[in-house]
């Protein structure tokens, strides 16, 4: 069952984030597919080039990719991947976060290029936005009842607050 509790006002915006490179990708205006938009660099401020993204496409979401172990359980990256989520949380109140798993997108991604016979060089600048692509389009499947929803419950703390949401998996970020 699709666990969208209201229609979506905006676009989501999908982050695959790594330790080098942030994968963007931004779903359609019906919400039916995914379209990869760019890599943004993993040193600086990345949330800074990503508030015009957000802009841009009138995003009212932010999926974010929680890398999960393969049997489920948070680890270490999951861990890091939360506080990313609740420094979003932060910087853009107003706009939801939802925390998504991504296991396995990244090696889908590349066995994908890889099948496109696309070259080295091209695949290491564009994996991650690929990445997030998959990331994306998994989760508006979800919503459609087309995959198992797989949203954590944490909420995206913002001063020492919670961040509550209406939405089940999601939340949304209030100033």
């Amino acid at each position: 069952m699709p666990h969208q509790a209201h229609p979506r006002t905006g676009r989501i915006v999908a982050l695959d984030v790594g330790t080098v490179r942030t994968g963007v990708a931004v779903s359609d205006p019906t919400g039916s597919f995914a379209q990869g938009v760019t890599v943004l660099s993993a040193s600086g401020d990345w949330m800074e080039e990503l508030a015009p993204i957000l802009a841009e496409y009138g995003a009212d979401a932010i999926l974010i990719g929680m890398p999960r172990r393969t049997d489920g359980l948070d680890g270490p990256e999951a861990v890091r991947m939360g506080r990313t989520a609740e420094r979003l949380a932060c910087r853009f109140p107003g706009v939801e976060i939802i925390r998504w798993d991504e296991r396995f997108t990244t090696t889908i991604a590349t066995r994908t290029l890889l099948e496109g016979d696309v070259s080295r060089s091209v695949r290491k600048r564009t994996v991650d936005k690929v990445a997030a692509v998959v990331l994306l389009q998994g989760y508006l499947d979800s919503l459609r009842g087309g995959a198992p929803a797989s949203v954590s419950p944490d909420q995206p703390v913002c001063g020492g607050e919670p961040r509550h949401g209406g939405r089940r998996g999601g939340r949304r970020a209030y100033g």
